[in-house]
């Protein structure tokens, strides 16, 4: 079992179901929907049913939300992501698939939370700050693992930064266009992606 704040991992391969308060849930709904400006406390806190002095005493400010939300999401994606390297150990090959496994689950199951990347525009600066280093922790894992395969002669590519960033970018894009209800499960995406991911690498 691993645990990263809020969130504990009994299986990095599992995305149980999100759980946030009413507040950050309604939250979550109204800026995935309407996007992040166009959402405003007095609409959350009339979906939640409760006046906005009360949301008020929860939250400063609708930035204080989004911040609590992107909070969430980036340690839902790194604690699974850690405990999916505390388990595949040192072997660059094992770590790159499960770098990619991880993520790849992450976008499928949870397209709402990856969603709130493209917000990030809406922070302030110091905000953004402490998001971007929290989300930079998923690259440098991910160039990490591409470079020990180049040491170790397992990998090929003879342009391991521009990899990491093009697999990165691949994964994200999953949030897009990714359907539960569609004929691949986040399982076959993985899978499908683990393999574009070693090619890239040239393993």
């Amino acid at each position: 079992m691993s645990n990263s704040g809020d969130v504990t991992i009994q299986d990095w391969r599992t995305y149980p179901p999100v759980e946030l308060s009413p507040i950050l849930e309604v939250a979550l709904g109204q800026i995935v929907e309407h996007g992040y400006n166009a959402t405003t406390v007095r609409t959350i806190a009339r979906e939640v049913g409760v006046t906005v002095p009360a949301l008020y005493y929860h939250f400063e400010n609708k930035q204080a939300i989004l911040v609590a939300l992107l909070d969430y999401a980036m340690t839902t994606v790194t604690s699974h992501l850690d405990a999916a390297l505390a388990e595949v150990g040192p072997d660059p090959v094992a770590r790159l698939s499960a770098i990619v496994e991880a993520i790849v689950l992450y976008m499928a199951h949870h397209r709402d939370l990856a969603f709130l990347d493209s917000e990030r525009r809406a922070l302030t600066p110091d905000n953004l700050a402490h998001y971007v280093a929290h989300r930079d922790r998923i690259e440098q894992e991910l160039r990490a693992a591409i470079e020990q395969g180049c040491a170790a002669g397992v990998f090929h590519t003879p342009i391991p930064e521009a990899c990491g960033r093009a697999i990165l970018s691949m994964c994200q894009g999953i949030a897009g266009w990714y359907r539960p209800d569609g004929p691949q499960t986040p399982e076959d995406t993985a899978a499908d992606y683990i393999r574009i991911a070693l090619s890239a690498v040239e393993a």
